[in-house]
């Protein structure tokens, strides 16, 4: 997976599990809980809001088209000031 991405030039923040360790180059690899606790928070409201991402559930789609569609949605309303917009318009259709 490395080799596909060192093109990039991105820093890997991980934990200490040995076989980062063993991959990824030191001057872009960084240690620590600092920087992967957003990540991590991310990800864990990102399966609890996107149902089609859990296991054994109904919701699940095979369709890519819709995967891909869903979560273009979830990362797009899951901004504040996008879903701000959403917001005025959905209080404007239902006068609130």
């Amino acid at each position: 997976m490395y080799k596909k991405l060192e093109h990039l030039g991105a820093v890997f923040y991980t934990d200490n599990w040995e076989a980062f360790a063993n991959v990824l180059p030191k001057h872009s690899h960084v240690i620590g809980k600092a920087h992967t606790i957003s990540i991590e928070q991310d990800n864990s409201n990102t399966r609890h809001h996107i149902g089609r991402f859990t296991r054994k559930t109904k919701v699940v789609s095979r369709s890519v088209e819709m995967v891909e569609l869903s979560m273009r949605l979830w990362v797009h309303v899951n901004k504040p000031e996008e879903f701000a917009k959403y917001q005025i318009i959905f209080k404007s259709a239902i006068r609130i």
